[in-house]
């Protein structure tokens, strides 16, 4: 069912559309929570041993990506090394904190769960919304595909793949210009790409790199090591991964607040999302 909002004469009339299915709406919110303090849990993890590796073993000396403390000026810093090249990140990663509570740490205590230095903890919060998360991922794609949401509403249909029409939804979107009227009742095919991607690549990764530095997993299914080249190479996917997510919801927040907040939180939790259509309301 639609619903049309009474507007004054001489402005267009907006129309409540269906948008989200209730599955869609509560796997969604089950997500942001999981994904939420997994991501914190993980950094926690992370915290433990600021530093990444390729290959089986970690080479100490040869990290491609390290958070630790120096000194400068007799004054304590934190350090970032990518690749060899070294960033001042003090405040943020490798030293943190206020007064007396500052202290060398990979990331800051705002960002990871619990706040305070427990890698038990940590690794306890990252298990149990790991699970939660694969079970809820599971539990959408099984009654998406069943409701038709993911071939119907996500997957892209072959005009909508030309390099054309992608490179115009591109230029579009980096003017923050948003779809309106009837156009605005399907997802374009970059938020296809970005879902799609999300969770058929990058989740899906990131549970099966996390699967891989578990010993006890290995013992079961040890061709994973083989897999993703050992298990500080899968150390390195998993954090990779788990930054694309950010990435991911970084850019999801900011088109959501561009193309309309309350509108767009309004379809998550009621599942009806306004267009505006030609004509006025009577």
């Amino acid at each position: 069912m639609t619903a049309m909002t009474a507007t004054p004469a001489g402005r267009r009339a907006k129309l409540l559309v269906p948008r989200h299915a209730l599955v869609t709406r509560i796997t969604h919110w089950i997500n942001v929570l999981a994904v939420s303090l997994m991501l914190m849990s993980g950094l926690q993890i992370f915290n433990a041993h600021p530093a990444l590796y390729w290959g089986a073993k970690s080479h100490f000396d040869r990290p491609w990506l390290a958070m630790d403390a120096g000194e400068r000026n007799g004054q304590p810093i934190g350090v970032t090394t990518i690749a060899g090249k070294r960033f001042v990140t003090t405040g943020l990663f490798g030293f943190s904190g206020r007064g007396d509570k500052a202290e060398p740490r990979g990331f800051p205590a705002w960002a990871t769960v619990p706040s305070y230095r427990d890698l038990a903890d940590g690794r306890r919060w990252h298990f149990f919304f790991a699970w939660l998360l694969v079970i809820n991922g599971l539990v959408y794609l099984a009654l998406s595909f069943l409701n038709r949401h993911i071939p119907r509403d996500l997957w892209p249909r072959a005009s909508q793949l030309k390099p054309a029409h992608v490179w115009h939804e591109i230029l579009i979107h980096a003017k923050l210009k948003f779809p309106k009227g009837e156009e605005a009742r399907t997802y374009n095919i970059l938020q296809k790409g970005a879902y799609l991607g999300v969770i058929f690549i990058l989740l899906p990764l990131m549970v099966a790199t996390g699967l891989t530095m578990s010993p006890g997993f290995d013992a079961a299914a040890p061709w994973l090591l083989d897999l993703f080249g050992g298990r500080q190479s899968a150390r390195s996917i998993h954090f990779i991964t788990a930054s694309l997510i950010v990435l991911f919801v970084l850019v999801h927040l900011a088109m959501v607040v561009a193309s309309g907040t309350w509108n767009n939180i309004r379809s998550m939790i009621t599942g009806r999302y306004a267009i505006e259509v030609e004509g006025d309301a009577e």
